[in-house]
């Protein structure tokens, strides 16, 4: 990355609270500033905007009358970042570490074959256990956050390639997110960042776990972790991205593992008293199919990879999401 390419740090904020100050703390530390940075208030109800304008008077606030999601919202604001090379996505509850963005930086300057960068996350009320070194993708659709749990102790994970980036502390070439079509706003949130990682591989391109890129992150800051809400979204856009994005014969190969997937979360999540929801998510889901069946005619229509080099990149074994190791593969 030459240096005079420009960077803007997007943040999409609801209802963040106090948390959203405390992200804009390590924005201002960094050794390597941000160009831009700006935030989207999806009509925050709280006070988490209060007094943010005095105290940074360089950030830029795009101001929204509704809740548009965290995809729309991401959208909005990489489309207003029209002078910058790249784009820098940071949730409000993650905080980066003084050389997270030099890092993201450094890493695409010297590994030029890959496009979408994502960091190293840990835990914020315990550095010592990992939120996540990248989203895994597994054939049968399902797709999780490595290392999500793990002592850091016991996988010295080193950069290198992976499925996706979580999009809560990441970075993409404009260009290409702005190729892509951006997340895809029917998802609102929720799954948007492995569909436009997909989107990505089939365009050729590449993604690269940063481990030097470091930040803090308190997870479902907003939204609570299984919380109807997640529950709802993400298993709703996992079907929809398999649909739009496992490229040729391989969507009718692992439709048998997807169909087995979507059915398990049936039952396991109506055992957790998630009933109502879970069915409503597949049912949404299937309701949603023809579209994004419309969206994968022009997808893969436009793909430049053969399967199989897509398929090399994702996990396989009909009982991996079943197993209790699941989060270290890959």
């Amino acid at each position: 990355m030459p240096d005079e390419e420009k960077i803007a740090v997007v943040i999409v904020n609801w209802n963040a609270g106090e948390s959203l100050d405390r992200c804009l703390q390590s924005l201002a530390r960094q050794t390597r500033p941000p160009h831009r940075t700006i935030v989207v208030d999806n009509a925050s109800t709280d006070s988490s905007l209060d007094g943010l304008s005095e105290s940074y008077p360089s950030i830029e606030i795009l101001q929204q009358t509704e809740n548009k999601g965290f995809a729309e919202g991401n959208n909005l604001a990489v489309a207003h970042a029209d002078d910058c090379e790249w784009i820098a996505f940071l949730n409000p509850d993650a905080f980066a570490e003084p050389d997270w963005l030099e890092q993201l930086s450094l890493a695409a300057k010297n590994h030029p074959q890959f496009s979408f960068f994502g960091s190293r996350m840990c835990q914020d009320n315990n550095p010592e256990i990992l939120d996540g070194t990248g989203d895994s993708y597994h054939v049968s659709g399902l797709a999780w956050r490595r290392d999500h749990g793990i002592e850091e102790s016991r996988t010295q994970r080193i950069t290198g390639e992976i499925f996706a980036p979580c999009a809560a502390a990441a970075m993409i070439r404009r260009r290409d997110f702005l190729e892509l079509g951006g997340f895809d706003e029917r998802f609102f949130c929720y799954f948007e960042d492995v569909d436009l990682a997909f989107r990505l591989r089939l365009q050729g391109g590449r993604c690269l776990f940063v481990s030097t890129a470091s930040i803090r992150h308190v997870g479902s800051g907003t939204t609570e972790r299984d919380s109807d809400f997640s529950v709802y979204h993400g298993n709703r856009n996992l079907v929809w991205s398999y649909i739009k994005n496992m490229p040729g014969h391989l969507f009718w190969i692992y439709l048998p593992q997807h169909i087995l997937a979507n059915l398990a979360a049936l039952v396991w999540y109506s055992l957790r008293g998630q009933c109502e929801v879970i069915f409503k998510s597949k049912w949404d889901a299937l309701k949603g199919a023809s579209k994004a069946w419309q969206a994968r005619s022009h997808i893969q229509a436009n793909s430049r990879v053969k399967p199989g080099t897509l398929r090399r990149v994702m996990l396989k074994g009909i009982l991996l999401p079943y197993s209790k190791n699941k989060r270290q593969a890959g």
